[in-house]
């Protein structure tokens, strides 16, 4: 977790960082009555040949599901595969797992018994599809939407074995400055099978993925600048995160979560972009172990993802 930035000299910072914002309404869009969904990247009847993926990042879907529907049970492979709960409930289920059992992603219990998970606002579920795994995403709630992104990734290799997490991020950390929830394994490409079971990220309290790719988000409150350190890498984390540490790739992405969309931050480079709710940004020729710099510039706290990677 980095802590709070001062706002010194932000006009120095990342100079030769290159910024291009994704506005909210230039995004696929998809409504099929029970799912309103935007799409930063192509994905189903959305195609746009300049947004396939950038760097490891293929998917991010800002969806919401109304009460009693969602996502059937489905398959996939070779995919990383993540779902981040911004409000509402998200049941998940998958073929891993034996019937008639549940479990709190905030409990720290077994989460291999479990056949089913209630995921929470802060909740995080993960999937690696490897050779295959098919899954159902449901809202099982009588009366409220949920709110989610759904995350795709490309992994560093095909036919990994199947695995799934679930994971619980405190929003407490998460006002203190950017809180890393995913993190490449740390056995790396050549993981043996027992490094997979045991599966143990780069960066400890995070989800392990099989990608030179992390995640991180914040809740940066009005007047406030919070610094994410590309890579991984700061006097908490010495030791190499990532695998590829020079032109990084982060996508930073702002959910809209505020019902009148009063949230606005600005990130801070050699030309400064502000991004309104729903909005997102490319950020390239950035290199491991410098720091990006967002600055919340809007009437009311704003929730803030970055995705980062090679």
């Amino acid at each position: 977790m980095s802590a709070p930035i001062k706002k010194t000299v932000l006009n120095s910072l990342l100079p030769h960082a290159k910024i291009i914002p994704r506005r909210s309404a230039d995004r696929g869009y998809a409504n099929h009555g029970w799912l309103d969904s935007h799409h930063t990247f192509s994905f189903a009847s959305y195609h746009d040949p300049r947004f396939t993926s950038f760097g490891a990042l293929r998917v991010l879907n800002e969806d919401r599901v109304t009460p009693l529907s969602g996502f059937p049970t489905h398959p996939h492979h070779d995919a990383e595969i993540f779902s981040y709960i911004l409000s509402g409930e998200l049941t998940h289920r998958d073929s891993m797992h034996s019937k008639n059992q549940t479990s709190n992603p905030g409990s720290n219990d077994d989460q291999k018994a479990d056949t089913f998970s209630v995921m929470r606002r802060g909740d995080v579920q993960f999937t690696t599809g490897g050779t295959g795994i098919a899954h159902s995403e449901q809202n099982e709630h009588s009366k409220l939407p949920v709110h989610f992104l759904q995350i795709w990734a490309l992994p560093w290799k095909r036919s990994l074995p199947p695995n799934y997490h679930t994971k619980s991020f405190s929003e407490a950390a998460k006002r203190m400055g950017f809180v890393t929830i995913v993190s490449p394994l740390k056995a790396g490409m050549n993981a043996s099978a027992a490094d997979e079971k045991a599966a143990v990220p780069a960066i400890p309290g995070t989800i392990p993925i099989h990608a030179d790719f992390l995640m991180g988000a914040a809740i940066i409150a009005p007047g406030r600048c919070f610094g994410w350190k590309i890579g991984g890498e700061n006097e908490q984390q010495p030791d190499s995160v990532v695998r590829e540490k020079s032109d990084r790739k982060v996508y930073v992405h702002f959910p809209a979560t505020t019902a009148g969309r009063t949230a606005r931050v600005r990130l801070l480079g050699k030309e400064s972009i502000v991004l309104e709710e729903g909005d997102g940004a490319f950020v390239s020729r950035v290199e491991a172990g410098e720091e990006l710099m967002v600055e919340s510039v809007g009437e009311t706290d704003a929730e803030v993802v970055v995705l980062d990677s090679s």
